[in-house]
């Protein structure tokens, strides 16, 4: 009866070891036993099937997945085409003869087709995104100077939208991260701030565990956004106009983090802000590379 026993824990021993190599190793292998035992049997069976299938499930959403960045990248392609000849045709009837009451409801025609088209732009830098397969290229970044160009080039589109940019920063915030995918950040920072600004922008740079960047604006309905899901692609803060901030956003996160970074969002009173944290980088570094492009 004892050896009987001991045998049965050397089974449950046995299945344990498996489970946690099938983990460690992400291997498919089955559930072995050595010791025929009815309930025994039944228990290896039973997870043999329940591995399987949840097996099949990742399979399939890893499928699906896949298929719905193919469909995200086919559609932002073939909406550029059409898109491209409304533009064309109302530029052909605004240096045209019009009436006031015409101009007019052409002018609000290019604006809904100007967000159509900053929203047909997201979904194709997102399809490029996921379906690239290049690695990041990390360096020490000057998070100050980066942040400061692309404001630089954003000066007409926030003039055009009445909106004003204060900064406050520390010296040269350095970081590590890749420089187009930063820049990517940043950018769609900005644009996430002129499409849901209610006011004036207010960006902060520092140092304090990361490399952080933020950009601060208020908000015009506080109440209709759920902090926790601006990030989701496609998420809809204000539903009642469909307004979206999910795609620029969510593309935000996902550079972050394959960066080694994080993504977070901050509402208090009717302040949104977005941050960015980006490691820090070792001085050593700046220097050491400094000194390499001096010599070259």
């Amino acid at each position: 009866m004892f050896l009987y026993m001991g045998y049965v824990q050397y089974q449950l021993h046995s299945i344990n070891t498996q489970l946690a190599k099938r983990l460690a190793e992400k291997t498919r292998q089955p559930l072995t036993l050595e010791l025929i035992n009815p309930e025994l049997n039944r228990l290896a069976a039973n997870i043999n099937n329940s591995l399987k299938a949840e097996e099949t499930l990742r399979l399939n959403g890893i499928r699906e997945e896949k298929q719905f960045k193919e469909l995200i990248a086919n559609i932002s392609h073939d909406l550029r085409t059409p898109l491209t000849a409304i533009k064309g045709y109302q530029q052909l009837m605004e240096n045209g003869d019009l009436a006031d009451e015409q101009r007019r409801k052409l002018n609000i025609a290019q604006k809904h087709v100007g967000e159509l088209g900053s929203l047909i732009e997201h979904f194709y830098e997102y399809s490029y995104l996921l379906n690239r397969e290049f690695k990041p290229i990390i360096e020490p970044l000057n998070l100050t100077q980066l942040v400061a160009e692309c404001l630089a080039s954003a000066v007409a589109v926030l003039e055009a939208n009445n909106l004003s940019v204060s900064i406050e920063e520390a010296p040269a915030v350095y970081a590590l991260g890749d420089k187009e995918m930063t820049t990517r950040i940043i950018q769609n920072l900005i644009r996430n701030c002129i499409a849901h600004s209610n006011g004036n922008i207010k960006v902060e740079i520092r140092a304090k565990d990361y490399g952080v960047i933020a950009f601060q604006n208020p908000v015009k309905t506080p109440g209709e956004i759920e902090v926790s899901r601006v990030f989701d692609r496609f998420y809809t803060a204000d539903k009642a106009r469909g307004k979206t901030t999910g795609i620029g956003l969510s593309i935000v996160k996902h550079l972050a983090e394959e960066m080694r970074g994080h993504a977070k969002a901050v509402l208090q009173d009717n302040l949104l802000e977005i941050r960015v944290e980006l490691p820090l980088c070792d001085k050593s570094k700046i220097i050491k590379k400094n000194m390499g492009s001096i010599s070259g």
